[in-house]
């Protein structure tokens, strides 16, 4: 089964993927228009990732046809997803970070941390969680803590 992680794709190619997940989603097929829009990036930009992704063999493409992952597209775009989705939820429900600064930083960050980090990452949001359901909140002394330290050192 391919990977993002095995196929060695770029965080570019990663974000088309995600894209193209998340629009297939909600649709059960993407357009290189949307792709576009979601990503803020040109047509052209879109067309050049769909056919380098076609030739890993992640998307079925023809131009001006709708995108749709291949079995290999859906588990590599699969496993991106997972990897924000645990970043996302670590930064909103451990750090407090607000949800749209938790997103840009999941987006960042999804990028640049191996399947070990993102592995132990969410052990301990499972760990906090099961900690907070048996009447000790980790995550709330946490957000105490950081709220009497940053006072002390001024940060914002």
């Amino acid at each position: 089964m391919a990977t993002a992680e095995k196929m060695k794709l770029s965080s570019s190619l990663e974000d088309y993927l995600e894209a193209i997940f998340n629009l297939a989603s909600e649709s059960k097929i993407a357009r290189s228009k949307d792709i576009a829009k979601l990503l803020d990036v040109s047509r052209s930009s879109v067309t050049g990732a769909l056919r380098v992704l076609k030739k890993k063999g992640l998307v079925h493409y023809k131009p001006y046809d709708y995108i749709t992952l291949t079995d290999s597209g859906k588990a590599a775009a699969g496993e991106i997803v997972r990897k924000h989705n645990i970043l996302k939820a670590f930064f909103i429900n451990v750090l407090g970070i607000e949800p749209d600064l938790a997103q840009q930083a999941a987006c960042k960050a999804e990028h640049a941390l191996g399947p070990e980090i993102i592995s132990r990452l969410l052990c301990f949001i499972d760990f906090v969680t099961q900690t907070g359901e048996n009447g000790h909140d980790l995550a709330y002394e946490f957000g105490q803590f950081y709220k009497i330290g940053s006072k002390k050192r001024k940060i914002r």
